[in-house]
């Protein structure tokens, strides 16, 4: 049975379309800036201050869109030599138990993004050792939605915001709650998508979290190749 679980809702598609586009347009900035750069430093001697910091943050995003990307598209590694011995049903059972794992680890990272992020973004932390409880009551003292980076320029069009995060002072470089937003909101969609594969699991949809057997195709494109010759 197929493992790989493919949403038909409308919030699936969305979040697809959002994953799928986001990922693209990182690459394609990163890509663009990092070929800017290469041309300015040695051809005319120059170069972009921010474009390192910036290609460092899109990466960042990259990364943490990929891993719920990856989910989706079945793409993680996975070790079946133990459940593929099983029966169907303790391999079924084996299943739902991973799954509850997965989403217990993915919603203790999204706890703990949101807590990290909120520092930056005026925001309370959440109450709780390892799981949300509540929220913490914030003190003026706790803002901390001054902080900036290191050289990317603050953009003009973002002015509207100073007032709400900044107590109406002027940015100078970008503060740091937007590229950090990812780290929430990154998690978050983590779980979405262990909440769909464990969905699947539990309606029959698919028997198991392990999803991509990479080494194992590595080893039958080159007996394939062997083959051919």
């Amino acid at each position: 049975m197929s493992s790989k679980y493919v949403p038909a809702s409308g919030l699936g598609r969305a979040v697809n379309e959002l994953e799928e586009t986001a990922i693209a347009v990182i690459l394609g900035a990163m890509t663009l800036i990092t070929f800017v750069n290469v041309i300015l430093r040695y051809v005319f001697s120059s170069g972009l201050i921010w474009g390192l910091e910036a290609v460092t943050f899109l990466f960042a995003w990259l990364v943490l869109f990929g891993v719920s990307y990856a989910v989706k598209i079945t793409a993680h590694l996975g070790v079946d030599a133990v459940t593929s011995l099983l029966a169907p049903r303790t391999r079924r059972i084996a299943a739902i138990v991973a799954g509850l794992i997965c989403l217990a680890y993915a919603a203790l990272l999204l706890k703990g993004a949101w807590d990290y992020w909120a520092n930056f973004a005026n925001l309370p932390q959440t109450t709780g050792r390892w799981f949300p409880t509540g929220f913490e009551e914030m003190k003026r003292t706790s803002y901390r939605g001054w902080y900036e980076v290191v050289d990317i320029s603050f953009p003009e069009w973002l002015r509207f915001i100073e007032p709400v995060m900044n107590e109406g002072e002027h940015y100078e470089k970008l503060p740091r709650f937007i590229p950090y937003f990812i780290l929430p909101f990154g998690m978050a969609l983590l779980l979405f998508r262990f909440v769909q594969a464990f969905l699947a699991i539990l309606c029959g949809d698919s028997d198991s979290l392990i999803v991509s057997h990479e080494a194992e195709d590595a080893v039958e494109d080159v007996r394939h190749m062997n083959a051919g010759d």
